[in-house]
C-alpha cells in the first residue's frame, strides 16, 4: 500500500512540475508581449500618401505632413497646392489619395468619381477683401464688393476713395476660392472680364501689394502688413474687420469650410493622416496656421 501511494505521489509531483513549467512559459510570453507593446512593437506605418488641391488648405496639409512624418518616419506625405479643381480632378483620375478643396465638390465632379466621395471639413477660414495699405478706403458693404468684382463700380471715388480706376485681381477659375467668392459674395454673377487672374492666395496678395489702386481677396492666413484687409458690412450692419477672432465669433460675414475629400471612407494611411489632423495637436496646428479649428 505504501509503495502504491508513493507511486501516486510521484506521479502527482510530475504533473505539478509540468504544469509549473507551462504556467511559467505562459507568464514569460505575456511579459514579452507587454514589453513589445510598451516599446511600440506594433507594425510601423510606411508608404506614400498623395495630398493635392487647394492652395488655401495646402498650408494645413503641409504642416500636418511634417508632424505626421516626425511620428512615422517611414511614411512620405506629398502635399501639392495646385487648386481645388485640380485636386478634385486628381482624385477622380486616381492620382491623389486626398483632395483638398476650399469649396464644395460640384455635382458634375461627383458624377465622374468611381465610388462615393467622402467630404471631411477639417477647418474653417475667413476670406478677406484686400487693398493696398495706402488706399484710404477702410470698409465696404457686401453690395459694394459685389458691384466692384462684377464691374458695376469701376472707380474708387464711387465708394469714398480717390479718383482712380479700380484694378481687380481674382483667382483662376480652377480655384475653390474663386468659386466660393463667386457664389457667396457675387450671388453667382460673373466676374468682370477685365479681372486679372492669379494662381494662389500668396500671388493675389503680392499683386495687390504692388498696385495702389488694386483690390483682391485671399484667406485670412495670408494677411500681412503689405496689404490691408477691408472691414465688411452686411445688410446695413456695422463694418466688421477681417480677423480670426471676429470670424470665430460669427461676426465677420465671409467665412467658408475647408475640406478634404477621399473616395469612400478613409482607409490605411489616409485614415491615419486624417485621424492625426483631428487630434488635439492637429487642430492646434490649424489655428497656428491661421484658420479656425473644427474641434
Amino acid at each position: 500500500m505504501a509503495k502504491k501511494l508513493s507511486r501516486i505521489g510521484m506521479a502527482l509531483l510530475a504533473v505539478l512540475l509540468v504544469a509549473g513549467l507551462v504556467i511559467g512559459c505562459g507568464g514569460n510570453a505575456a511579459t514579452e508581449g507587454e514589453e513589445q507593446n510598451q516599446q511600440g512593437g506594433s507594425e510601423e506605418l510606411s508608404g506614400m500618401l498623395q495630398v493635392n488641391g487647394s492652395t488655401t488648405v495646402a498650408p494645413v496639409g503641409q504642416a500636418w505632413a511634417e508632424k505626421f512624418n516626425e511620428k512615422h518616419p517611414n511614411v512620405d506625405v506629398v502635399v501639392s497646392g495646385t487648386g481645388s479643381g485640380d485636386g478634385i480632378a486628381a482624385l477622380i483620375n486616381g492620382t491623389t489619395d486626398i483632395a483638398m478643396a476650399s469649396r464644395k465638390m460640384k455635382d458634375k465632379e461627383r458624377d465622374r468619381i468611381d465610388g462615393t466621395p467622402k467630404e471631411i471639413v477639417v477647418g474653417r477660414d475667413g476670406l478677406a477683401v484686400v487693398v493696398h495699405p495706402d488706399n484710404p478706403v477702410d470698409s465696404l458693404s457686401m453690395a459694394e464688393i459685389k458691384d466692384i468684382f462684377t464691374g458695376q463700380i469701376t472707380n474708387w471715388q464711387e465708394v469714398g476713395g480717390e479718383d482712380a480706376e479700380i484694378i481687380v485681381y481674382t483667382r483662376d477659375t480652377s480655384s475653390g476660392t474663386y468659386g466660393f467668392f463667386k457664389e457667396f459674395v457675387l450671388d453667382d454673377q460673373d466676374y468682370l472680364k477685365s479681372g486679372r487672374a492669379t494662381a494662389s492666395n500668396a500671388a493675389i496678395a503680392n499683386s495687390v501689394a504692388g498696385e495702389e489702386t488694386a483690390i483682391g481677396y485671399c484667406g485670412l492666413a495670408f494677411l500681412d502688413d503689405k496689404i490691408k484687409g477691408i472691414s465688411v458690412s452686411k445688410d446695413g450692419g456695422e463694418p466688421v474687420e477681417p480677423t480670426l477672432e471676429k470670424a470665430k465669433a460669427g461676426e465677420y460675414p465671409i467665412v467658408r469650410d475647408l475640406n478634404m475629400y477621399t473616395i469612400g471612407e478613409p482607409e490605411g494611411l489616409a485614415k491615419e493622416f486624417l485621424d492625426y489632423g483631428f487630434s488635439s495637436e492637429g487642430q492646434a496646428i490649424i489655428e497656428a496656421v491661421g484658420y479656425l479649428p473644427v474641434k
